[in-house]
This record gives structure tokens, sequence and C-alpha cells, in this order.
């Protein structure tokens, strides 16, 4: 494993044996890219979760957050499964192999597979909320705002936007175009095109190249 800084923005990186075989894990399977997107996700999902005074376990969101996007990497795609739910399983099998309990299991595989279902997770547990509060800020840069510049760079600076936001989009096709069934999520839109005069359907892509990171 390469040298990481264990301590990041103020934040401690959980340095159990689980954590550490979680970074190797994903380390070992997946692209720098993603692999630096998962560690920011955990940051940004850490500071946020201080800043709103939960009460979650560290370890868990670490985990969920370095398995969110595994299941976009070759080698840990199923055939017809969501991409979520290949990582969501890809962390269960990893977790199980650990001898975590079935409660904790859980809590990451839903933050794993609903972490791109909006309004859902702010009503599961504290865990499954920060991991997808810590993918809206890298992608999206939601609430871009209620962290500070500094911790910002910090975490910037561990952990570099290198041609973000064109690479996660590639990223996201390479782990779907195969399987275009599976993108398929809600419907609510495709009601609102057909009845609301006007309607624009909001494209993910504007919203990734929009945020306010500058990459």
């Amino acid at each position: 494993m390469s040298s990481l800084r264990t301590t990041i923005a103020g934040v401690p990186i959980p340095n159990s044996t689980l954590a550490s075989d979680a970074t190797q894990f994903v380390q070992d399977v997946s692209t720098q890219l993603l692999f630096d997107h998962s560690r920011r996700v955990f940051l940004w999902a850490s500071l946020q979760g201080e800043k709103l005074g939960l009460d979650y376990d560290p370890e868990l969101v670490y985990v969920g957050a370095m398995f969110h996007d595994i299941g976009l990497v070759e080698g840990h795609r199923s055939e017809h499964e969501r991409f979520e739910i290949d990582g969501a399983n890809a962390a269960r099998a990893f977790l199980e192999r650990h001898g975590l309990a079935e409660e904790r299991v859980m809590t990451v595989w839903e933050s794993i597979a609903l972490h791109t279902t909006p309004e859902v997770p702010r009503y599961k547990q504290p865990e499954v909320r920060l991991v997808t509060l810590g993918v809206e800020y890298d992608v999206l840069g939601l609430n871009f705002d209620e962290l500070s510049p500094d911790q910002r760079e910090s975490v910037l600076a561990a952990h570099p936007r290198t041609g973000f936001k064109t690479g996660i989009v590639e990223a996201f096709s390479a782990g779907m175009r195969e399987k275009p069934e599976t993108a398929f999520g809600t419907m609510n839109t495709d009601i609102l095109e057909a009845t609301v005069p006007g309607y624009v359907r909001p494209n993910f892509c504007d919203y990734i190249q929009n945020s306010r990171f500058e990459t």
C-alpha cells in the first residue's frame, strides 16, 4: 500500500484492520481517479457529519465511501445489476469475510445501494446519509459553502481532482453502457415531461460540469 496520510483536514482516517484492508482492496482493483474520489467522499462526509452533529461510526462510513463505486470497475460489474448494487454486494462479501454482524453489514450495503437515490438516505442511518452527502459534495458540489476553503484545500491537496469532471462521467459510462437497462431510475421526470409544459429534465452531466470545483 502506498503511503497515505492518517489525518486530513482534521479528519482521522480509520486505521483498523478492516479499514486498512478496505483501502488496500480499493487501491488494488480501482483506478486512481475512483480511489481519490472515494477517499474524498469519506472526508467530505466526515466533515459534514461533524458539522451536523451526527453520531456515526467512522469505520462504516469509510467502508461505504471506499466501496461505493466498485460496481463501476471491471471485474466487479455484474451482467444485470445496477452498479450501486454491485458495489454494495462487493462490500457485503468483504465485510462478511471480516466477520461483521449483519446489522453493520446492512448499514454499509444501504449506504452504497442508495447513494444515487435522492432524498431517501437522509431518513436512514447516519452512515447511509453521510455517504450520500459525501458523494453529492464531491460529484455535484452540493452545499459547497458548508465546508470552509481551508477544509477543501486540505482534502484536495491529499486527493486531487485531476481531470475529475470528465473522468467520472467516463467511469460511469464504462460501468453502465453494457447494461443500459439498469440505468433506469425514478420515473417521475417522465411524468413531468409528459404533463408540465416547458418542463426540462435535469441533466446529471451538466450538474457535474457546473459544480463549483474547478476540475
